[in-house]
């Protein structure tokens, strides 16, 4: 196997900082360094430096083509491809790229969602240079590509991707924790920047396997599969031995992370049979956020390597859990201090405790927002089944922090409870030290000594939507906090007050113990927390008016891009579930049906020779009987699905189409699936039309 440099081959395909030091004029990088670090406006002079440097970077590298790469409200990226050549009038070419083309691109944007933000016959749409977030060579087979990363906006400058509010939420976020630092005395930090570390879990399968289940190739999950024989019950892949295909999956995946500067982490086996995870280490959001695109994006470009193919549905296979990632969020000066470290006296610390019920209180007031922030088709299949944070939004907070916040409510705020040494009972073993909190699984929004992460991000998710979503609650949070204390006389007695009042006023979101529990259900019930199960459910969170308020206020989005987002919302929730319905209608009738039939007749003429021999076998005929009734189950049920699929074709109305999805096609599914799955146990091996779940979860050496 190839010997791996780290340090000749991190960030290798990356315009970070040191290609930057070294590639420009010290007094352009000075101004593009204020730009990124300060939001500067950025010369038309010291673009067209960059530009040329950006180039020359890239064609020494082997690039011949350039790209502004953005993401839409697809939940993908996109790319248009340009070429750096440009005829010089004498029958050759010359290689150029200028200022205005790495600050401005144009892309047709009409077929792109936009939710009615603009007419699909007007088609102009505008990328603009992010320079917050590096430059960087994407590498396939047919070479490299420079990349550079934009946002999307329409001609009359609405935001149509997922960046731009991520961006603003940035500023807003900065603004108002500025405002707290300044309180607090702190006149050196100049940014307060949000931090991100997403973990990955995701599904590999067997490639020639793939290709067999139109169900995975169409809607990315199996609608189609009985359980084998065994699942997931031993635990015995949670982090096993990998397989050697794995491992090297794994290994080459690391390398073009690597090189794409991304900070790739760990790795292992996750509770399912062929499910993993990858974790970076953390960076700043909007850097963490394209990188999880570019993650997702080249572990399905590397898995065919290695015949395999990568899944990233929240639900690829019924019976075992599914896939998310965990959204470690935390806040950060510029001067390379975590806020949200309580340190080792937490009491004492009234600014962490500030920050910290700003928060309790943002995700108490904004809990339908958090919870629309983690819908999608997928996630509804995976949230609230025991294996994932429930549909209910509540924060661990762990021993210590609980019991600062009881002391504080109570007036009597005298300590922290401390860890301690642990000894694990063999002399030959060390001493361990404890930490002053277990971890909670079963939560959505868990602190994690330093960050809290938010376990209920589906697996094939962008991360931009939670992140601005969570900046800017937290920032309205902060805002109204700053507002009442800069008016205060004596600021000490305020703040405590201030924290005081806000435990007591939302404390009914803390919640420290079994999440799956139906106890906690009925609990968070008396509470008066929302319990907001299905995708459909949560969409409105997004276009109340006080979502619309408080993003409005902060500059994040419009009235107008809030309604637009919701329509999003209802037209990918329909469209995905009509496309699985027709393809359950697909898979039905084209091959498990005929395959049903053709096992029936084998049996049908097995019991026709053996009553003509005289011989009574009634297991053959009532395995006949069997096979007979559920194809006719099988059948009605098809049936009802065609003509609801029918009904909803000539649905105009977006949010309609959603709820008829919803009601009514959405449980037609499972009336297809429970006769074509016990088919499946009936029908001879060799006979059925595709690869089993037995065959998918098992079958890669």
């Amino acid at each position: 196997m190839e010997k791996i440099s780290l340090s000749e081959i991190y960030g290798m395909n990356v315009f970070n900082d040191a290609v930057m030091q070294e590639r420009l004029p010290k007094k352009i990088y000075v101004e593009l360094k204020n730009t990124i670090k300060n939001g500067t406006t950025l010369s038309a002079a010291v673009a067209e430096v960059v530009a040329n440097a950006m180039k020359d970077w890239a064609i020494d590298k082997g690039a011949t083509h350039y790209s502004h790469w953005f993401q839409p409200m697809t939940g993908i990226t996109a790319e248009k491809h340009e070429a750096f050549l440009t005829p010089d009038g004498m029958g050759g070419a010359i290689a150029e790229f200028s200022g205005k083309e790495l600050i401005k691109g144009e892309a047709d944007a009409s077929s792109f969602p936009s939710g009615g933000l603009r007419s699909t016959f007007e088609a102009r749409g505008y990328t603009a240079w992010d320079c917050t977030s590096p430059a960087f060579l994407k590498e396939d087979a047919s070479g490299l590509t420079l990349c550079i990363p934009t946002v999307l906006c329409s001609y009359t400058g609405v935001a149509l991707d997922k960046k731009t509010p991520l961006l603003r939420s940035n500023d807003a976020l900065n603004a108002q924790a500025l405002r707290i630092l300044r309180l607090f005395g702190d006149t050196t930090t100049k940014k307060v920047i949000t931090s991100v570390g997403a973990e990955q879990e995701y599904f590999l399968i067997d490639k020639d396997m793939y290709k067999k289940r139109k169900d995975i190739i169409f809607t990315g999950r199996t609608l189609f599969g009985a359980m084998p024989p065994k699942g997931q019950e031993l635990d015995d892949h949670y982090y096993g031995a990998l397989r050697e295909r794995v491992s090297c999956f794994m290994h080459e995946l690391n390398r073009e992370l690597w090189k794409l500067g991304i900070p790739a982490k760990t790795q292992h086996n996750e509770v399912a049979p062929c499910q993993h995870e990858l974790a970076p280490i953390f960076t700043d959001t909007n850097t963490a956020t394209d990188n999880n695109q570019l993650i997702m994006e080249t572990m399905k470009k590397v898995a065919p390597h290695f015949n395999l193919v990568c899944l990233l549905h929240e639900k690829p296979f019924a019976g075992v859990n599914g896939s998310g990632k965990h959204n470690n969020w935390s806040m950060t000066t510029d001067t390379g201090k975590n806020l949200l470290d309580p340190g080792k006296k937490p009491h004492e610390n009234k600014l962490f405790l500030l920050l910290l019920v700003a928060v309790i209180k943002a995700i108490d007031i904004h809990a339908d927002l958090l919870r629309v922030s983690a819908a999608n088709p997928g996630n509804d299949h995976r949230l609230g089944a025991q294996e994932a944070p429930p549909a209910i939004i509540s924060i661990f907070l762990g021993a210590q922090l609980e019991d600062i916040l009881n002391q504080i409510e109570a007036g009597h705020l005298s300590n922290s409870i401390q860890g301690s040494e642990m000894s694990i009972g063999a002399s030959v073993l060390p001493f361990l030290k404890k930490d002053v909190t277990d971890r909670n699984r079963t939560s959505p929004f868990a602190f994690t000594g330093n960050k809290f992460e938010f376990r209920m991000v589906g697996s094939s998710d962008s991360i931009a939507c939670p992140n601005y979503i969570i900046n800017t609650m937290v920032a309205d949070t902060l805002c109204e906090f700053a507002d009442r204390l800069e008016k205060a006389e004596d600021f000490d007695a305020e703040v405590m007050a201030l924290i005081q009042e806000t435990i007591k006023a939302h404390k009914r979101v803390v919640f420290n113990g079994n999440g799956y529990s139906e106890e906690w259900v009925e609990e968070a019930a008396r509470r008066g927390l929302p319990n907001i199960k299905s995708m459909l459910e949560a969409i409105p969170a997004i276009r109340t008016e006080k979502a619309i308020a408080m993003f409005e206020k902060h500059g994040v989005l419009t009235r107008a891009e809030c309604e637009a987002r919701a329509e999003i919302l209802y037209e990918e929730y329909a469209k995905q579930i009509i496309i699985e319905g027709k393809t359950m209608v697909d898979v039905a009738m084209k091959q498990i049906s005929p395959a049903a039939l053709g096992y029936s007749q084998k049996v049908a003429q097995t019991v026709l020779s053996l009553k003509a021999a005289g011989v009574k076998y009634d297991s053959a005929a009532a395995l006949l009987q069997s096979l007979t009734e559920t194809q006719n189950e099988l059948d009605v049920a098809v049936a009802k699905m065609s003509q609801a699929l029918q009904v909803v074709k000539g649905m105009e109305d977006l949010e309609e189409a959603a709820t008829y999805c919803r009601n009514t096609i959405f449980p037609l599914m499972s009336e297809i699936r429970t006769p074509a799955d016990r088919l499946e146990f009936l029908v001879e091996k060799k006979d059925w039309p595709f690869p089993t779940y037995g065959d998918l979860l098992y079958y890669i050496d």
